[in-house]
């Protein structure tokens, strides 16, 4: 697809004054400051992520109610009831505290809803279930911010409920015990975009040091399970996240538990796995338990204590993924189909698309490789029990859940972010609702096409890409949202007489500066129209 290239900006005073300080290249100086690193101290602590720079867990709103509630439940050994969403931040989650309260206590029980009986949320299935199992204490983990009818449910049968959720609240929240959740209006938690996952790590880590356990042994080797969620559920790697997410790859490297090294081991080998690599290998599977099956197939795999099981699990997971494969490719094609035949899809602001028989556990990659297509927010939904339910993927520029907001009155549940969402609605209400959010979409966004923004952090010359300067950038690690792998344009360019066609689809590059130099190898993937022009020896722009 074309894009459009867009320049980051940056203070340059600032850039200058930092690499004063730093006496580094100053195009990493200028990368720090257009991530908001200004100071000495700051590209220290960012450079050098410790433990120590995490966050006291009892700066978040109501952390020593739920650890005095939790700690009453272990000390009176109460039945526990740990609920989680289905997708992989659900799933790591409870795998978290499963694995982190079972050496203390021995009536824990673990509970996943199902996506297709009883839907995104604490369902009232799950509170019955706790119920029956004896529970008065159930922790909500990356849910439960909007459960107002679950809670009072589970108030009324004297179940206690912890919440802990990353999800936007709603001016009004639930009747629950304690609530997580540093997005709360009058919560001081210094930092916001936690994964649901991670909160419940916080749990834990307040958990162990109000009672002075162990941490080294038993809670901070947890963080390979929170760098599965960090990179699962999108969050921005900045921060709290980023010292997370750097210990947890560590511990994922070095001793993953025995589920995930076993799902390692299946899948194509890697040297050390990144962010990049749990998103495309990891995430897929773990979700595809959720997606076609239930998810507590992942939860079982992240708590595996037997390798034949964990093997076994594995094994499954790798079959439903393929299956997964197959039906998202199905429902794509019939999805582009759609618009294929729609003459005004050209003036649309959105994409709105309905498929009675669309299979439920695909809709949301579905609906995200329409947008990376198309580059309009892209809404896909199916009939399920008599319902319209479905995923939302959106574009920079429009808040999909602002927009649900104002179409509150033609949905009976929605939840999610500025970028993803989900909904539910009556079918009847289905025509009203699209030409609502359409006209939403326009609005922000304007009609016809409009090309996706490349940003371009900086210019540099093929002769910067030195040794040093390549083990400087990977300290930029790890990347992934508000902390992405740095694009970089070169000016001047010329093709050193070598690029050639890789497969009829790809572009092998040899070139070198406009002035001379030494040439440089790469792959510019799916652009092997532009071999004639490269041979014109006609000087480009690279990035």
């Amino acid at each position: 697809m074309q894009k459009r290239w867009e320049w980051v900006e940056y203070d340059i005073d600032e850039a200058s004054a930092l690499q004063q300080a730093l006496g580094i290249h100053p195009t990493l100086c200028q990368l720090l400051v257009q991530r908001g690193i200004t100071t000495y101290d700051q590209a220290r602590q960012f450079f050098r992520p410790q433990l120590a720079h995490l966050h006291d867990p009892f700066l978040m709103k109501d952390m020593d109610r739920a650890v005095q509630r939790l700690g009453q439940a272990l000390i009176k050994k109460e039945p526990i009831l740990i609920y989680g969403d289905y997708d992989v931040d659900g799933a790591t989650a409870v795998a978290l505290l499963d694995q982190f309260l079972r050496p203390y206590h021995e009536g824990l029980h673990n509970y996943v809803p199902s996506r297709y009986s009883e839907g995104y949320g604490i369902s009232l299935s799950g509170v019955d279930y706790a119920e029956e199992q004896g529970c008065t204490l159930m922790i909500a983990l990356d849910c439960g911010i909007k459960a107002h009818e679950p809670i009072a449910y589970a108030r009324e049968k004297g179940i206690d409920v912890i919440v802990c959720d990353h999800h936007l609240p709603d001016a009004t929240l639930p009747d629950a015990y304690a609530i997580l959740n540093p997005k709360q209006a009058d919560c001081a938690y210094p930092y916001k975009e936690l994964s649901g996952c991670a909160i419940g790590f916080k749990l834990a880590q307040a958990f162990g040091q109000y009672y002075e356990l162990d941490v080294e042994g038993h809670i901070y080797p947890l963080l390979d399970l929170v760098a599965v969620s960090l990179a699962s559920d999108f969050v921005a790697l900045t921060g709290e996240n980023r010292v997370l997410a750097h210990y947890g790859l560590q511990q994922l490297n070095k001793a993953p538990r025995l589920g995930l090294a076993a799902l390692m081991e299946a899948l194509p080998s890697v040297s050390a796995y990144t962010i990049r690599d749990i998103v495309f290998g990891l995430t897929p599977h773990l979700n595809a338990a959720g997606r076609l099956s239930h998810a507590r197939l992942a939860v079982e795999l992240l708590t595996a204590t037997e390798e034949k099981a964990a093997e076994a699990l594995t094994d499954q997971l790798l079959a439903l993924n393929q299956q997964r494969r197959a039906i998202e490719r199905s429902v794509l094609q019939e999805a582009q189909t759609h618009i294929e035949h729609n003459i005004a899809f050209g003036e649309q602001g959105a994409i709105l698309l309905r498929g009675d028989d669309w299979h439920q556990g695909v809709l949301g990659i579905v609906a995200a490789k329409l947008v990376n297509q198309h580059h309009k927010p892209a809404v896909v939904v199916t009939e399920v029990h008599g319902r319209l339910t479905g995923s939302i993927r959106s574009v920079e520029g429009f808040d999909v859940h602002a927009a649900l907001e104002q179409c509150a009155d033609l949905l009976v549940t929605f939840g999610g972010h500025q970028r993803a969402a989900g909904l539910t609605l009556k079918p009847q209400d289905w025509e009203a609702f699209v030409e609502r959010f359409e006209a939403l979409a326009t609005q922000a966004l304007g009609v016809g096409p409009i090309l996706p923004k490349q940003p371009i952090q900086a210019a540099l010359k093929l002769e910067d890409l030195t040794p040093s300067f390549w083990s400087i950038l990977q300290q930029f690690a790890p990347f992934g949202p508000a902390n992405m792998r740095p694009v970089f344009a070169t000016q001047h360019v010329v093709d050193a007489g070598y690029s050639a066609v890789l497969k009829g689809r790809h572009l092998k590059l040899v070139i070198q500066a406009q002035n001379g130099g030494t040439p440089i190898k790469g792959m510019a993937f799916g652009q092997a129209q532009h071999l004639d022009r490269l041979r014109s020896r006609q000087p480009f722009e690279l990035c």
